[in-house]
């Protein structure tokens, strides 16, 4: 998700048609310029080169969220579920409609993993991995981070582990709710708030993240890492 406003003034978008990479690619009815979905970026035209701001959200059932957040506004699409020939495309090994540029078999072509950029690394998070272990505490471009994953919503999000100068380690307690091993705080994880304990009230900073199929990552992340993959990790 990112915000339509660009130095001030507030661009309306629609679909290109086009892909790069199996990727959707926008315009703005201002400029007419394009821009990748993918990367929040304008690939071709008069601001090209632009970034829009990334805006944190997650990727998670209608249950979970109106749960979470019951006065939420919904957008209605006229159907409920997928219908074919969209269950025939995922239930395949099909790579999108304009197939690979990057071949890379550390993972299946349709394996779904949370993919993050920071400070110049790129890290792929397996959900597979994830469903083993659904907290990490790792660094990203030298930045301590946790990764939280919710198997039951398939639905994970990124954030800096730290308050102020503190550094915490999270562990698990049950369902999305976490502890830290410095303060004892518990913490709702997919909120990334504190919800008892010493630091209640506290609100850790999102890390941009998004969940994709392997061959949609790596194929504009070549130089990728896999968490719990590769040797390193």
């Amino acid at each position: 998700m990112y915000s339509r406003e660009i130095d001030g003034q507030v661009f309306d978008f629609g679909v290109s048609g086009k892909l790069i990479m199996n990727g959707l690619v926008m315009y703005d009815r201002q400029t007419g310029t394009l821009w990748s979905q993918v990367l929040g970026e304008a690939v071709e035209g008069p601001l090209k080169g632009t970034r829009l701001e990334y805006l944190p959200s997650w990727q998670t059932t209608y249950s979970d969220w109106k749960a979470r957040h019951p006065d939420s506004l919904f957008l209605e699409k006229g159907y409920s579920g997928l219908r074919d020939p969209y269950l025939s495309y995922y239930a395949s090994d099909r790579a999108g409609v304009l197939g690979e540029t990057v071949i890379d078999d550390r993972l299946g072509r349709k394996e779904f993993v949370i993919g993050v950029t920071w400070n110049g690394q790129e890290v792929a998070f397996p959900f597979r991995r994830l469903s083993e272990q659904p907290v990490v505490n790792t660094e990203i471009g030298g930045t301590p981070v946790v990764v939280v994953f919710d198997s039951k919503n398939a639905s994970g999000v990124v954030f800096k582990r730290q308050v102020g100068e503190q550094e915490l380690t999270f562990l698990l307690v049950e369902g999305t709710i976490l502890e830290d091993a410095e303060t004892g705080s518990r913490w709702e994880g997919m909120e990334g708030m504190a919800v008892s304990g010493p630091l209640e009230g506290e609100q850790l900073e999102r890390i941009p993240s998004t969940q994709a199929f392997w061959f949609g990552w790596k194929d504009y992340h070549p130089g990728t890492r896999v968490w719990g993959v590769d040797a390193e990790d």
